[in-house]
């Protein structure tokens, strides 16, 4: 009997969830509301509140539940973990890494991406409540682009130490660059499929502008063929 009743529960939270996902990728978070979630639930008011104290917690859990889904992390190790000893092919390494990252954001699917992007919205207007959200991430659940820039920053400095490259830019420089930069590929992918940008229908690919910063990472980093 607990096992069914924990399962209807995960279930309910479930059903939440993806009411928030549902709302949350056709509106700003900063402006979603908990009766916006009720609304697409269906369910009532005091049920939404049986398991969840407040619209955070329904947001927490939604991060949680897109960036375990994402699986970026496994991907990543398993590219760096396979040319561990292959330091003279770095350049080979890179490309790969940003061939996943397009592929990983294709995959995604611009609702996805849209969250995202309303999220960075959400942390601009209100940092401290983004905070008080991630304080309850765990290290598995955190946000794929920062261990995306933890693993990087890792490699980077490999390569820089058994190389003895000289690169026109520091490795904090470089990391900066790679998340700017992946902000800005989602934003063009979601304008060009989304919202109907003329200018940039057909014309943006993320393999290319993902190709673009595979070869922007390699001058940086002094590779430049």
């Amino acid at each position: 009997m607990p096992k069914v009743s924990n399962e209807y529960f995960e279930n309910k939270k479930n059903e939440i969830v993806d009411a928030a996902f549902r709302v949350c990728s056709k509106k700003p978070i900063t402006s979603v509301v908990m009766k916006d979630i009720i609304d697409e639930t269906g369910f009532s008011h005091g049920l939404i509140y049986k398991y969840y104290k407040d619209l955070d917690e329904v947001l927490r859990d939604l991060v949680i539940k897109i960036n375990l889904q994402n699986k970026l992390d496994e991907k990543l190790d398993a590219i760096i973990e396979s040319n561990e000893s292959k330091i003279s092919r770095w350049k080979s390494v890179i490309r790969e890494i940003c061939g996943m990252l397009s592929q990983q954001m294709i995959d995604s699917g611009t609702d996805v991406i849209k969250i995202s992007l309303y999220s960075d919205m959400l942390a601009m207007s209100e940092p401290e409540r983004v905070s008080r959200i991630a304080k309850n991430l765990d290290v598995g659940t955190q946000s794929p682009l920062l261990y995306l820039a933890q693993v990087m920053e890792q490699y980077l400095k490999k390569i820089l130490s058994v190389k003895k490259l000289r690169p026109v830019k520091t490795v904090d420089q470089i990391i900066q660059f790679i998340i700017i930069s992946y902000h800005g590929i989602q934003s063009g992918f979601v304008l060009s499929e989304c919202y109907g940008a003329n200018h940039l229908k057909n014309k943006y690919k993320p393999k290319e502008m993902f190709d673009c910063l595979a070869d922007s990472i390699i001058a940086m980093m002094g590779g430049k063929e």
